[in-house]
């Protein structure tokens, strides 16, 4: 590989980072999401608390979040996720 300047990559490296990219499967990739989901469950119940009176749409984005999360553990046959999603859930509507 030919570098012209210093930290500069040639054009086949980002065309095969697209190529990696694009060849993870659909699993990878709903794994990936599901990781993102929790990430955005956690924060919008965290906002909750530190918003105080303005926490219903941190509850409503929670709430989807939560949802989508556990239809997706659902979808991937990850029951004890799932499981595990739905009595967070529980947790923050009784709160």
């Amino acid at each position: 590989m030919k570098v012209t300047r210093a930290g500069d990559m040639p054009f086949q490296v980002p065309y095969l980072r697209l190529q990696s990219r694009e060849a993870r499967t659909d699993e990878e990739l709903n794994h990936n999401r599901l990781r993102k989901l929790n990430a955005l469950d956690k924060k919008y119940y965290d906002q909750m608390y530190e918003s105080g009176r303005g926490a219903n749409g941190c509850y409503s984005n929670a709430k989807d979040a939560f949802y989508d999360a556990i239809g997706l553990a659902n979808e991937l046959g990850l029951k004890d996720e799932a499981e595990a999603l739905s009595k967070r859930l529980e947790h923050i509507k009784a709160v």
